[in-house]
């Protein structure tokens, strides 16, 4: 076993290395952990992260598999994809728009809080539909890390990818709802929510609007 796996831990260090800095720069799916770390709490987007951690395993499955060189090649696919992407960022675009302009009290009684099965979806769906992602995951297929490997090497592969996906996600999320961010956060919630609004609004509009 370890035989088989020495020859292509160089290959996995460099699509780690590429997922790590992916997965820590910020996004889309770090502005929508912000609004869930600092108006719902850190259980709130570390369920986010789960579902951005699936989709991103799903999209790596995907394209071993040899589906994401189809999408990438089927410009019906693609524009399908885009489209699915774009209206879901101007979903959350709307949402961060509401409450600016109404923005709600942060406190255990008022504060509505939305269920695992959504705070996850939520997180894989902003993943799953986002046609950069295969692009990304391309890249590294690139490296060759999985080619010609046993079963068991592709699914260490994939759990190990998904652990760094949802471990910088996590970073994020812990970082955001500290205490003294999420007063800052209550003081200027109009502001931020406003913030994130656009820059969905703007992601939508890039996404909608981009070259395939």
């Amino acid at each position: 076993m370890i035989e088989t796996l020495l020859p292509v831990l160089p290959a996995f260090a460099i699509a780690w290395g590429i997922l790590l800095v992916g997965a820590s720069s910020p996004g889309p799916a770090v502005a929508m952990l912000m609004g869930l770390s600092l108006g719902q709490g850190r259980r709130a987007a570390l369920i986010a992260c789960v579902g951005i951690a699936l989709g991103s395993t799903t999209i790596n499955l995907l394209t071993i598999l040899g589906v994401g060189l189809v999408l990438s090649q089927a410009a019906w696919a693609m524009l399908a994809l885009k489209f699915a992407g774009s209206a879901y960022l101007a979903y959350l675009a709307f949402g961060a728009f509401k409450k600016a302009l109404n923005p709600p009290q942060i406190s255990a009684l008022t504060q509505t809080r939305q269920s695992t099965t959504a705070l996850f979806a939520k997180g894989y769906l902003l993943q799953i539909t986002n046609p950069k992602a295969i692009a990304f995951w391309l890249a590294i297929a690139a490296v060759g890390a999985t080619a010609n490997a046993p079963l068991w090497v592709i699914a260490l592969f994939l759990i190990s990818c998904a652990m760094i996906s949802f471990g910088c996600h996590a970073a994020w999320a812990l970082a955001l709802s500290a205490a003294p961010v999420r007063a800052a956060y209550q003081r200027a919630r109009a502001y931020v929510e406003g913030a994130l609004g656009a820059f969905f609004a703007f992601a939508a509009f890039t996404l909608a609007t981009a070259r395939s």
